[in-house]
């Protein structure tokens, strides 16, 4: 399948699914109330979608390589309030393990994609 637009990439969807779980959790549950850690988890793993579409759109392989570091950065990010939700009991060990899962998942694939582009041919419009 030829990429022509972020929407197209599998790291991308993955991001996106990972992110409406977290808001459906976000605005159901107790964690509802806890609006620092509410606001904190929605950025962190809405980041990692949107770091991943601005790399794409920067038309470069370095620059969209640099924008996929910061997006599995951000979902270090997640991951980690991820454990906070479990402790302070916003969520299930049950859905604790799946979001845990869901983050390694994607974290592996984002270090898959990296390591494709870093020895890909793919230099973007930009040619850099």
């Amino acid at each position: 399948m030829t990429v022509r637009r972020f929407e197209d990439l599998e790291v991308w969807k993955d991001a996106r699914v990972l992110h409406r779980k977290l808001w459906d959790i976000a605005v159901n549950t107790e964690l509802s109330k806890n609006y620092a850690l509410k606001h904190q988890i929605l950025g962190s793993s809405g980041s990692v979608m949107d770091n991943i579409a601005e790399g794409f759109e920067r038309d470069g392989k370095k620059e969209f390589l640099n924008f996929l570091f910061i997006a599995k950065g951000s979902l270090g990010e997640t991951r980690s309030q991820v454990h906070r939700m479990v402790d302070a009991e916003y969520i299930s060990e049950e859905k604790y393990n799946e979001l845990i899962n869901d983050c390694l998942n994607l974290s592996g694939k984002l270090s898959h994609f990296i390591s494709y582009l870093k020895n890909s041919e793919y230099s973007g419009l930009k040619k850099r």
